[in-house]
């Protein structure tokens, strides 16, 4: 027997979610631009925060794409591991980015 699903909050839930992480991405963004800057704009400290930034617009591409879905659709379809994929890059990048500005 089969039920019709009932979504709930899910959705929702999901959709906050992802704006909570964009949020937290944009935070750390600036933070690692301001750290790579600090003490003069080199041109390594420059190259750095033009990856981070490039980064987080391929992230924030993403969630936008996977908010929009959340809030429009009845039924969302699952997030594409296309999409998936290309958010977990995004973060690993920036997290790679982190450790540059670091050391």
């Amino acid at each position: 027997m089969t039920a019709d699903r009932d979504p709930g909050l899910q959705p929702e839930r999901t959709r906050l979610a992802w704006v909570r992480t964009t949020l937290s991405y944009t935070v750390a963004t600036v933070l690692a631009a301001r750290t790579a800057l600090r003490g003069g704009a080199s041109p390594a400290g420059i190259a750095v925060c033009v990856l981070c930034f490039g980064f987080w617009l391929g992230f924030v591409w993403v969630a936008h794409r996977r908010v929009q879905v959340l809030a429009t659709a009845d039924r969302p379809a699952a997030l594409t591991s296309r999409h998936a994929a290309a958010a977990v890059l995004c973060a690993a990048a920036t997290a790679a980015c982190a450790v540059a500005i670091v050391l």
